[in-house]
């Protein structure tokens, strides 16, 4: 078909439409790597009632946007969906997309200025996860758009230095005899992008001697490795996703089987020092945190705080200069346990899950039996669920900051609390994904 791209949508692809049938209806086409207003000749890959989904054939007529991709694996890969756009424009189409979510689902339209943090466009990530082939021959790389299927890589350019030059060098020194049941291994760099911990997902046949020895190895030709940790395999399990709020909020933390020096690192932002253990959730983009840290937390002060879906702490550390009383709730026990070492004693850790929480008694036990000042929540992409927000809507909380990395999940979640009285003060786009569709935003609520 040849077709005109109307818009980006959210999910990295363009939106067009089919000629209209004999019936008057015209069918949606998405395609992705394209720009508005490109003409192309899309070949159909899926075709469902109402919608097809296809790829670009030929492209007719190109926006004069379009750039050369940075990456030799871009639209190969699928881990960036945005290199053919300039970076400027794609804070444009986000912001776009953004708002168009939240007018189409919660019937609202911005009244406030919505602010945009933009990102360096190249090494900002500090975590990468790499797909690990051990036969033929030893490689690493992701997987290939839309699909499973392995691709080799030598290189990321949305990666830290520091990741680059380490998957390089254990590319060159052949994986050090990397033991076979080594399926995943995911590598995260401090704040500095000196040193890194390592962790590892094995098939069932790991034998944790070998594992033992390839650690020992790996650290030895790589001193930038400060530990290493295996886990069981996670393609046994969907709900458990490393690094990335993908589940729900309550994460399978995987079995460990083996442990080679360090289980954790030290990561610094601007005020606080945190434990981050293999296999707990901590922000990806290391040029964004302090800035994120700021805007959530901002001038917010009282007696009482909440901070649901708390992670390792990184709001709660900060919230406990300003507020008496911190509420941590996190239900991941990696995270829960790194989030009691990176608070202080005004900062009560709860391990538990959100929706769990805000059903029983302990808001209604001292020293918190009042109505908190201020909740702060960071949901899975899944967002905060109905549960949750009619908990939040009987608290009352007079000021709300939820931290969204979906924009429709975002958008349904606000609905009732806009209903409740709830008004939008602030609104904040970060760009901790760029070169991706993924777009994470702040929105300040108060009544």
């Amino acid at each position: 078909m040849l077709l005109s791209i109307e818009k980006l949508i959210y999910g990295g692809g363009g939106l067009a439409r089919t000629p209209a049938g004999t019936d008057g209806r015209s069918m949606a086409v998405f395609v992705p790597f394209v720009l508005p207003a490109e003409r192309v000749e899309v070949e159909v890959r899926q075709e469902k009632p109402g919608f097809a989904r296809g790829s670009v054939a030929q492209l007719i007529e190109a926006s004069p946007d379009r750039v050369e991709a940075r990456c030799p694996y871009f639209r190969q890969c699928g881990g960036c969906h945005y290199q053919h756009i300039p970076y400027e424009r794609q804070l444009e189409f986000k912001a776009e997309i953004l708002r168009e979510t939240l007018q189409r689902i919660a019937k609202i339209e911005l009244e406030c200025e919505l602010r945009l943090h933009a990102s360096p466009a190249w090494n900002y990530r500090n975590r990468t996860r790499l797909q690990v082939q051990t036969a033929p021959e030893f490689a690493l790389g992701y997987f290939r758009f839309g699909s499973q299927e392995f691709l080799p890589v030598r290189e990321c350019p949305i990666s830290s230095p520091l990741l680059n030059r380490v998957m390089a060098r254990l590319i060159e020194l052949g994986g050090l005899n990397c033991p076979p049941a080594v399926e995943e291994i995911e590598l995260f760099a401090d704040a500095a992008d000196e040193r890194l911990l390592a962790w590892a997902f094995c098939g069932r046949e790991a034998d944790g001697r070998d594992l033992l020895r390839w650690a020992e190895a790996l650290e030895h030709e790589l001193p930038e490795i400060g530990g290493m940790t295996f886990f069981s395999s996670r393609r046994q399990t969907s709900r458990w996703i490393s690094g990335q709020r993908l589940g729900d909020d309550a994460p399978m933390d995987p079995k460990a089987l083996a442990q080679s020096a360090a289980k954790s690192i030290r990561y610094r932002t601007k005020h606080h020092e945190y434990q981050v253990s293999a296999g707990a959730f901590f922000q990806v983009n290391r040029t964004l945190i302090d800035e994120l840290v700021s805007v959530v937390t901002g001038d917010a002060h009282g007696d009482v705080a909440l901070d649901l879906y708390a992670g390792v702490g990184l709001f709660s550390a900060e919230l406990a200069q300003n507020f008496h009383h911190i509420l941590g709730v996190e239900a991941s026990q990696t995270s829960y346990d790194d989030l009691v070492q990176n608070v202080p004693a005004n900062v009560k850790a709860v391990g538990a899950r959100t929706e769990d929480f805000l059903k029983s008694d302990y808001l209604r036990s001292r020293p918190v039996r009042k109505r908190p000042d201020l909740v702060v929540l960071d949901p899975p992409r899944t967002g905060a669920g109905k549960v949750v927000i009619r908990s939040l809507v009987e608290l009352g909380a007079p000021r709300i900051r939820y931290v969204s990395c979906d924009p429709a999940t975002l958008a349904r979640d606000i609905v009732p609390l806009l209903a409740a009285g709830y008004h939008i003060e602030e609104a904040h786009l970060f760009d901790l994904f760029p070169e991706t569709f993924h777009i994470e935003s702040v929105l300040l609520l108060a009544r």
